[in-house]
């Protein structure tokens, strides 16, 4: 398999099939495309048409099977390797992992608008701003708390639902957010955005997204200098 993927510093939807992959130990190839620009004729555009109807990333490659968006990449690698155990064994529990997905998937406009990802960047200042004037942003948070405090007082941690899955691979670049941007946390939810920053699969994101040093000025327009 191939999975296409953007610059690893930015790109938060890259991010989510990664983890996944390399944190449940599937072997994949990694092809990066860089983000030269978003236009129709950019580089980048270009590259993914070959590919995907949607010009986006991330895109999975299975043989002659071509797969987008995070949702239905994580889907099929739960169906291609169910001995991975990608989504909680529990109906119940199962249900309400893909419905916390579905709410990353198209809400927390406010987070991501706001604070986008930056993993190489450490913007407390910005972060201060945000806090201070954004309502949106504030909202998104407390539900976020709400949401992981339940789920980790329900199913014990040390992930969302007990063991590693899907969902924590899909909240993992909002915790890349959260730390970049320093914004405020109670102690059992910083606890638990430790925890997934302390992922294997995690830290080689990091890891990679750190040895880029591929300045984008398009990607940060709070911050056009180093």
């Amino acid at each position: 398999m191939k999975l296409y993927i953007g610059n690893k510093n930015y790109s938060s939807w890259s991010m989510r099939p990664w983890v996944l992959l390399t944190q449940a130990g599937i072997a994949f190839e990694e092809v990066m495309l860089r983000f030269d620009a978003f236009s129709p004729d950019s580089n980048f555009k270009a590259a993914l048409r070959k590919l995907s109807p949607t010009g986006k990333v991330p895109v999975l490659v299975d043989g002659n099977l071509v797969v987008w968006d995070t949702l239905a990449i994580a889907e099929y690698l739960a169906e291609q390797f169910p001995e991975k155990v990608l989504w909680p064994r529990d109906r119940a529990a199962r249900a309400r992992a893909r419905s916390l997905c579905a709410e990353m998937h198209s809400g927390f406009t406010g987070l991501r608008g706001h604070c986008p990802m930056n993993i190489e960047a450490s913007l407390p200042a910005v972060g201060a701003l945000v806090w201070r004037d954004q309502p949106a942003v504030r909202a998104d948070l407390a539900r976020l708390i709400a949401m992981w405090r339940q789920c980790l007082v329900e199913h014990g941690g040390p992930m969302l639902f007990g063991d590693f899955s899907v969902v924590d691979a899909f909240y993992a670049p909002v915790c890349m957010r959260l730390r970049s941007y320093a914004l405020p946390l109670p102690a059992d939810v910083s606890a638990y955005v430790a925890r997934v920053c302390a992922l294997p699969g995690v830290q080689a994101w990091v890891d990679g997204a750190l040895a880029e040093q591929d300045f984008l000025d398009f990607e940060e327009p709070y911050r056009l200098s180093r």
